[in-house]
């Protein structure tokens, strides 16, 4: 009975392990750019949202990742966040999203009618 629940235990722990690496992976892939952060919101580095490697569903886009999924609202640009099924909103594009990632043409192109 020992050894049984000790695995159970050590099976808790492994996904719980997983569950974190995954969460911290899908937060770092999020945000790959820095700098830029006051107006004019120049001189920026780093890799913008690939806004073609998303998926297309019929509200937006959503990034899928480990753990969490981004959507993204293709009229309102609300952004959230989803997990277990679950959906939370977040927020819309701050100014500095509109100039460095430009989902506004990206909208566009995928044939929304982005308000934002």
């Amino acid at each position: 009975m020992k050894y049984f629940t000790l695995f159970f235990a050590l099976i808790g722990v492994m996904v719980i392990l997983y569950g974190i690496i995954g969460l911290t992976l899908d937060i770092i892939s999020l945000y790959q750019t820095k700098g830029g952060h006051e107006y004019p919101y120049e001189g920026w580095t780093g890799k913008p949202v690939d806004w073609d490697a998303l998926d297309l569903t019929q509200t937006g886009l959503v990034k899928r990742g480990y753990v969490l999924d981004v959507h993204v609202h293709g009229t309102t640009g609300m952004i959230s966040f989803g997990f277990l099924g679950f959906q939370k909103n977040w927020q819309t594009f701050s100014d500095r999203a509109l100039k460095v990632h430009k989902p506004k043409e990206a909208f566009l192109r995928r044939g929304f009618d982005p308000q934002f």
